[in-house]
């Protein structure tokens, strides 16, 4: 028998021949964790949908940022449940809101961690929309000025990136001037640049009760069908002024962040979300699949594709096994 002069399966035998010639590393600090903060004190529930996954109150954060610095997450995103909602969302951006406490929680404590904050108002509103309502649609450049302010909010309690996720046109362009305006100019944008009308975000509406409570989010999330507005999107934001571009969600999404890569030279972002993680849980849990070994091909098929950093709920797992 004729075998060829190059064997691929040499540089297989072993771990350390593999870690060798490896192409792609997957390290602590290229991981994002989620953080849901909510009202009261002394507060630590986990979501039913997230196994492993908690809501927590303000004075819970600072044990989780000790957790997060001792295996090398050095960067979170904050996610707030407010104490009221209304019609127009006004938690967002109050100067005592719940992000904005959490900011400074954060900051006070662990002041070596980044902070990131979600800017949007489903959170925040009576209704669920990531918007202002007008008309039975939402308002996109009312909304727009809305979300500036809340950015600006979040700068000022002391966040380091803020990350507009509403999917607003012009919302990064507006967002920039207010922070250059005010001093802010060495505060980051990471854009939800490139986000899907997905059913993949179930849980999360579970986590951060902020399900619509009419219609549904296509007018103006993306359609998952679309690749090349993808490209206009993210082209839309650079030229606004983002200093990151997100993909969001990851896995089911990986033609789109190579998409980004090859075309831009910003930092890719992409955003392993609740439901990626509740359906790998759910496998591991029923011992369908290895956890451990599914968690890390995933994460690892993100940076793969050419995302630079990933937000993940796996964010302390996969550290701990890094």
């Amino acid at each position: 028998m004729i075998y060829p002069d190059y064997r691929p399966r040499r540089l297989r035998r072993n771990e350390n021949l593999r870690s060798l010639v490896r192409e792609t590393v997957l390290t602590p600090a290229q991981l994002i964790y989620p953080l849901f903060v909510m009202p009261g004190k002394n507060k630590r529930e986990e979501i039913s949908s997230m196994p492993g996954v908690f809501r927590l109150s303000v004075d819970q954060l600072a044990k989780e940022a000790k957790e997060c610095r001792k295996l090398g997450v050095n960067h979170v995103i904050l996610f707030g449940l407010p104490e009221k909602k209304d019609r127009v969302g006004s938690g967002a951006h109050a100067t005592d809101g719940i992000i904005q406490r959490a900011i400074k929680e954060l900051k006070n404590k662990a002041p070596e961690l980044t902070v990131s904050t979600d800017v949007c108002l489903c959170e925040y509103t009576s209704h669920g929309h990531c918007g202002i309502i007008h008309e039975g649609m939402v308002d996109n450049d009312a909304t727009v000025e809305v979300l500036a302010r809340t950015a600006l909010s979040h700068a000022k309690a002391g966040a380091d990136i803020v990350a507009p996720s509403d999917m607003m046109d012009g919302r990064v362009g507006e967002i920039r001037a207010a922070l250059d305006e005010h001093n802010f100019d060495q505060v980051a944008i990471m854009s939800y640049a490139v986000k899907y009308a997905s059913a993949f975000y179930g849980p999360f509406r579970d986590a951060a009760d902020c399900a619509p409570q009419e219609g549904d989010r296509r007018g103006y999330q993306m359609d998952p069908a679309n690749a090349r507005e993808a490209l206009r999107e993210a082209t839309l934001d650079v030229e606004e002024g983002a200093d990151i571009l997100m993909v969001k969600p990851g896995m089911p999404y990986l033609d789109i962040i190579r998409l980004l890569r090859d075309e831009f030279d910003h930092p890719i972002a992409a955003y392993q979300v609740s439901g990626e993680y509740a359906m790998l849980k759910a496998a591991a849990i029923n011992g369908w699949l290895d956890e451990e070994r599914v968690m890390a091909e995933s994460l690892l098929s993100l940076r793969r594709a050419g995302a630079d950093m990933i937000l993940t709920y796996f964010a302390k797992q996969m550290a701990k096994l890094l």
